[in-house]
């Protein structure tokens, strides 16, 4: 796909090495779980009000993954839509290009956590000044029934990722994490957070682009131990039960709060690739909560509050 206005990023690189990244994460994905992602490339007409190409990836009713999706995208528009000028008023109006990978994982297994990584570059060319370019992304972790040792190695690989571009930004990322996964409504985190960062142009485009690369080549090695850790553990009807009541809250808050899903439906994005981050089955129940000392309390106990998961 053409670009806009390339002069001040390298957007060929950045696309190359997204497709790139998606091709090794479904790789590493399909090797665990024995079965096979679908591919479904897609263009969008030329001459339209959006264009681009993308590829998604869909892994359904697998060993391991009861659904999982790993999509590439590359956009351009004449107008950013709504969700993307919230924070930037003066870029209003202003054409712009987006792309980036994005995940999220669905286990069979109730012992194995939902994950959901997303990295991503945005370019805004106002009629009037400079262009503007700005990253995103992060992971962050979903677990049904927690564990301490998964929650340090996420956080701890999270943490490895974003150190050689200082020190701070941990701690700033993480707080940012447990900050916006968090369901306003019903005043409770999603999971146990990991790193966010959005609007992101302070190490300039060089080193925005090598933190992108950082965090995503460390989400194979942040999520696929705990995989492996707790594939096997066995579990019935009652865990299943509580990983489709949990479930629920997640669409709750992918469909309520999550910026990419407005950003993708507000700009005429395929809705069939934007919704395959929702899992196979949710349920919802009135009034519910978990008897005390149950397995399942301690995952609102112990897990669904932010605090330092490294530090033992």
């Amino acid at each position: 796909m053409p670009s806009i206005n390339a002069d001040q990023v390298d957007v060929a690189a950045v696309r190359a090495w997204l497709l790139g990244l998606q091709s090794r994460i479904v790789a590493a994905v399909e090797s665990a779980d024995g079965g096979s992602f679908l591919h479904d490339a897609w263009t969008r007409p030329a001459d339209g009000p959006l264009t681009g190409d993308g590829v998604s990836r869909l892994i359904e009713d697998g060993a391991l993954m009861e659904r999982g999706g790993c999509s590439f995208s590359h956009v351009a528009g004449r107008a950013l839509p709504p969700s993307a000028t919230a924070a930037r008023p003066e870029l209003a109006g202003a054409a712009f290009e987006a792309m980036g990978v994005s995940l999220v994982m669905h286990p069979r297994n109730p012992y194995v956590p939902t994950v959901h990584m997303n990295v991503r570059m945005l370019c805004a060319f106002p009629k009037e000044g400079p262009a503007v370019s700005w990253f995103g992304g992060g992971m962050d972790l979903t677990p049904y029934y927690g564990f301490d040792d998964d929650a340090r190695h996420f956080h701890a690989t999270c943490r490895d990722a974003v150190a050689p571009f200082g020190e701070a930004l941990y701690p700033r990322f993480k707080a940012a994490c447990d900050e916006y996964f968090f369901l306003k409504h019903r005043d409770e985190p999603r999971g146990i957070g990991g790193i966010f960062y959005d609007d992101f142009t302070e190490l300039g485009f060089e080193q925005g682009f090598a933190l992108m690369r950082s965090v995503g080549d460390a989400f194979v090695k942040a999520y696929l131990p705990i995989v492996e850790r707790r594939r096997a553990l066995p579990y019935g009807e009652r865990e299943r039960d509580f990983q489709a009541y949990r479930r629920g809250r997640y669409v709750e808050f992918n469909l309520v709060w999550d910026r990419g899903t407005l950003f993708g439906l507000q700009s005429g994005g395929r809705t069939e690739a934007i919704l395959m981050s929702m899992p196979p089955q949710a349920s919802w129940r009135y009034q519910w909560a978990p008897e005390d000392g149950t397995p399942e309390a301690a995952l609102y106990t112990d897990f669904l509050r932010p605090r330092d998961w490294i530090t033992p």
